[in-house]
């Protein structure tokens, strides 16, 4: 338990109801609560507006039902002379932020702490920091869009970054773990719903920004969406951003950090020279870096993409002081989960799996594996249903064009018909492609099997869109799909693996 005055540290408010100035300040509040299905006896309920409710309309309520104390941001009268007390702030999302590292006891000041922002490219840099930090002999927590990590704990994500309280707890139980470093992705709308505020980050890290998450309950411009990012670093000690972004200026408009650049361009942390690595399945990029330090460095994912996440986790270890072998090591060794991820199914041609979800990383992912000179690209893909008609029509063009051969499949169709939906993935690539250059087949698990059989060597096939994700979203239903399932599944079932499970080679030509 904590007493309330404890709790309120550090929050404008004013005294809406109750007998705050006497000793009620140290009722000792038995539980933070947001959600009023958590309500319990002695507790503070911080009442938040939501897209579809918003609790203030509970208030009397939580009160009536053991509620010890309220905050609230909109006047209540209903409330005057009742028993508890009722506090007032300007945003009870603030609140709930500050209120809740609070109660936890400050956990995220006993770590350091280090935060990415950015379109592209956060959930990658975090796997990569988290492994060099590690390599160092750091004990690191990672909170992102796949899970969160400490000690021997993964628990899948529902947010990109958690709920303030949420992500409190998570901070109390990695201290409790002993992690001494927490990398975490930060994402605008985070930002924007004050997620993270009361924490002052020891590092923030900006990867790149292009128009994205524009639209209701999102953000209502880029301009929204450049502001909600650049947050970060009036929260964060130092600043390691990516030199060569043509928004780096309203990035860092009314910034406080010291700031750090990297990029191609940049004066403390550039590359050059880059190079193609190959070896097997395991697609590669190497390059030099210079300014601060100078070093050969490989990165074990394709494209420019990874130069760029790979000196945003270097330029921040070597900021940290990590050895120079370690950060070689690492970098060189990790992949992350549904990121350009290698699934081997045969020697003559190489399988991926990789999240790209609408046509700018489509596009971009597709040019960075042009490079290598395959026989064939070959993108297997859907698109969300309940979402923007325009991403299904671009990511059809740009696969059209992009890839030589297109297999059309679903995805998460949630409330919408799955034919529909690739009707209008249909409509672009017919704007790039002609009807040789695409089949369409509903079933995910048949398309991915028609991808695989039909592989020609020095193909690279593409699953694109699911990445991480193990389901499959049908009318409120999320149904276990993980395509690595259905690899080995279609590799089952057309006979092979051997009798230990294991890829016999050749085995396609042997059908």
């Amino acid at each position: 338990m904590k007493k309330l005055s404890e709790l309120l540290e550090g929050l404008d408010f004013e005294v809406f109801s109750g007998d705050f100035d006497s000793h009620e300040s140290d009722l000792e509040i038995t539980q933070v609560v947001y959600d009023t299905r958590k309500i319990c006896e002695g507790c503070l309920f911080i009442c938040l507006k939501g897209a579809n409710f918003d609790s203030h309309e509970k208030a009397a309520w939580a009160l009536e039902n053991g509620a010890a104390a309220l905050i609230i941001e909109r006047d209540l009268p209903e409330l005057k002379g009742t028993k508890g007390i009722v506090l007032k702030c300007d945003d009870t999302r603030h609140a709930l932020s500050l209120v809740s590292h609070s109660f936890f006891g400050h956990p995220e000041r006993r770590m350091t702490t280090i935060g990415v922002t950015g379109t592209k490219g956060k959930t990658t840099t975090t796997y990569l920091i988290k492994s060099i930090l590690e390599a160092a002999g750091h004990k690191v927590g990672l909170i992102g869009t796949i899970e969160t990590i400490y000690g021997d704990k993964r628990i899948p994500s529902l947010n990109t970054t958690p709920e303030s309280y949420i992500l409190a707890e998570y901070f109390s139980r990695m201290v409790d773990e002993g992690v001494d470093t927490v990398v975490m992705e930060v994402s605008s709308q985070a930002l924007k719903m004050h997620r993270t505020d009361g924490i002052l980050f020891d590092y923030g890290i900006f990867t790149n920004i292009e128009p994205d998450h524009i639209g209701p309950n999102e953000h209502e411009s880029f301009e929204d969406y450049l502001y909600c990012k650049s947050l970060l670093f009036s929260h964060c000690k130092v600043g390691v951003v990516n030199g060569d972004d043509p928004h780096l200026k309203e990035i860092l408009k009314g910034h406080t950090c010291e700031v750090i650049e990297f990029g191609f361009g940049a004066e403390d942390y550039s590359a050059s020279n880059e190079t193609l690595y190959r070896e097997g399945s395991e697609l590669g990029v190497s390059f030099h870096l210079s300014g601060k330090e100078e070093m050969d460095l490989t990165v074990a994912t394709p494209g420019r993409f990874s130069i760029y996440n790979a000196l945003a986790a270097g330029a921040l270890a070597l900021e940290m002081g990590v050895p120079k072998d370690a950060l070689k090591s690492a970098l060189k060794s990790t992949h992350v989960r549904g990121r350009v991820e290698p699934v081997k199914v045969s020697d003559d041609f190489i399988l991926l799996i990789d999240y790209a979800h609408n046509a700018m990383a489509l596009q971009s992912l597709l040019q960075a594996l042009r490079d290598y000179e395959p026989h064939r690209i070959v993108a297997v893909f859907g698109c969300g249903g309940n979402r923007s008609k325009l991403r299904r029509f671009e990511m059809g063009e740009v696969s059209g064009k992009y890839a030589d051969f297109t297999i059309i499949t679903s995805d998460n169709p949630r409330y919408e018909d799955p034919e529909a939906i690739m009707d209008d993935i249909e409509v672009g690539i017919k704007r790039t492609a002609s009807d040789e250059k695409y089949i369409r087949i509903t079933d995910r698990k048949e398309a991915i099997r028609h991808a695989i059989l039909n592989g020609e060597g020095g193909d690279i096939i593409v699953l694109a869109g699911k990445g991480h994700e193990d389901y499959q979203e049908i009318e409120g239903v999320k149904h276990h799909m993980d395509e690595r399932d259905l690899i080995s599944e279609v590799l089952l079932e057309e006979g092979a693996l051997d009798s230990e499970g294991n890829l016999r080679r050749n085995w396609l030509k042997d059908r």
